[in-house]
């Protein structure tokens, strides 16, 4: 009897992978403080993992690389993208001499309240996935069949294995003609905003769909970068007007991209969000609706909102449900504990968008 997922809407769907590393996060319960926690609740996350959480929640048939140490913090991170219904054959496990530090990267969450904001520190330097040498990786193999591919600016600014993997394996999903998203996600624990700037431009020739306008170069002459970038002066909560034209300038340097989305986020409080998103999808610019929400958790609103516009797109939406579609997943996920978005009903979302609050039963 051939193995199958029972929970895939349709055998028939987009086969997506996405790559990154997955770690530990310690959160303090009830809003402690992190200098104050007597114990944490654990759970996993990290970005590209959170995606291929939420599709696969979704019913969309999701695979997730990385790489984790072969010991029972390795072997319970996976067990949770299992237990999530996401494809884990390819995760290598590491022995202590492919990765000599063998440690789960791990984060600790400091969740906000009221008017204080959440607080996160990193313990991931020298992480297996860090350590790991990447070029012993058939890439080629690695995404033989799959319809689509999405990568993050968090994973090159790892290490320079890192760095060399995804600029390969954009190279690679371009050769097979598969769709990539791109998120440029800054850390700026990981590295600097030029650095980030500098790699992440690199990736944009082999971009379908892309999440965010930064970090990437939009030089306003690239003959004379003295000149400034075209993004200068543009506001965190812009106007229609400027968005429209700042990915007109993007798509016209870079005609490849499909579509270009971003969310904007106005925070109120520590507790209270409002979020509305903008894209350009087919020529045209559309704005979506504004969510005012209370807020359980926010880690990982960014990758619920790509989420959303992947399983949007996926089912070919049009422009408009797209990104409201997209928008009330990452405002859902706010509710949610954890990373990721497990809502495993699109109509759920679907009810979101359309602002239906009511009690289903």
């Amino acid at each position: 009897m051939e193995h199958s997922n029972p929970l895939l809407r349709n055998n028939n769907s987009p086969k997506f992978i996405t790559i990154g590393e997955v770690m530990l996060r310690l959160t303090p319960p009830n809003y402690d403080k992190i200098r104050v926690a007597t114990s944490f609740d654990a759970s996993y996350g990290g970005s590209e993992a959170n995606i291929a959480l939420a599709l696969a929640n979704l019913g969309i048939d999701s695979t997730f690389f990385t790489v984790v140490p072969d010991n029972s913090l390795g072997k319970s991170a996976v067990r949770m993208l299992r237990s999530n219904d996401v494809h884990c054959t390819p995760i290598i496990l590491t022995t202590p001499d492919e990765t000599p530090t063998h440690r789960l990267g791990t984060y600790y969450l400091e969740t906000g309240y009221g008017i204080r904001p959440s607080q996160v520190i990193y313990d991931r330097k020298h992480s297996a996935f860090s350590e790991y040498d990447f070029s012993k990786v058939d890439i080629d193999a690695l995404l033989c069949d799959y319809d689509w591919l999405h990568l993050s600016g968090i994973t090159p600014a790892l290490s320079k294995s890192c760095a060399d993997f995804i600029l390969r394996c954009l190279e690679v999903a371009k050769e097979k003609n598969i769709t990539v998203s791109f998120d440029g996600n800054f850390r700026s624990t990981l590295w600097t905003w030029e650095e980030a700037r500098d790699f992440c431009t690199l990736c944009l020739p082999y971009v379908d769909v892309l999440f965010g306008i930064e970090p990437y170069h939009l030089y306003k002459d690239d003959n004379d970068h003295e000149k400034g970038d075209l993004k200068d002066g543009v506001p965190f909560q812009p106007s229609f007007k400027q968005q429209d034209q700042i990915f007109r300038h993007f798509v016209s340097r870079y005609p490849n991209i499909k579509c270009i989305a971003r969310h904007v986020r106005y925070a109120h409080s520590g507790s209270e969000n409002s979020l509305k998103a903008f894209m350009w999808y087919q020529g045209e610019t559309t704005e979506s609706k504004l969510f005012t929400f209370n807020i359980l958790d926010r880690v990982g609103g960014g990758d619920a909102f790509a989420s959303g516009l992947i399983y949007a797109m996926m089912n070919g939406y049009d422009a408009d449900e797209m990104i409201n579609f997209a928008v009330a997943s990452s405002v859902i996920k706010h509710t949610i504990r954890g990373d990721a978005n497990i809502t495993d009903n699109a109509e759920t979302i679907r009810n979101l968008m359309n602002m239906n609050y009511d009690i289903k039963r």
